[in-house]
């Protein structure tokens, strides 16, 4: 899923493939992604899994530090949030009755344009 990220340019050109950074859940607080985000020198605001923290702590001074998490910034992954909220309220889209991920992708962007509108 992290190499589908396209960020559209303001004007011509293609989208960018490095976001300037990354808000994250729980659930993208892997070493693997962690990782991979750093190689591409792409910043993040993830936090850490409880049992992530336990283990670290676990290992004393071989588990590392914790890695940095900006509150503030991590505050702003609300508004993604409520939109996918409000996707989730149509009933095809939450329940992905839809056979291929195309007919998917346009269910979604139909019910992003009719909230847009």
């Amino acid at each position: 899923m992290m190499e589908a990220i396209r960020v559209p340019r303001i004007g011509p050109g293609r989208p960018r493939v490095r976001p300037d950074h990354v808000l994250g859940d729980k659930g993208y607080s892997s070493k693997a992604i962690r990782t991979w985000l750093r190689r591409r020198g792409i910043t993040h605001t993830i936090p850490e899994r409880a049992d992530q923290v336990r283990n670290r702590a676990r290992r004393g001074s071989q588990g590392g530090r914790p890695p940095a998490f900006d509150r503030e910034a991590y505050k702003h992954r609300n508004i993604v949030e409520r939109c996918f909220n409000r996707l989730k309220q149509w009933r095809g889209i939450a329940t992905r009755y839809d056979k291929t991920a195309q007919s998917y992708e346009a269910a979604v962007t139909l019910a992003s344009l009719l909230m847009w509108a």
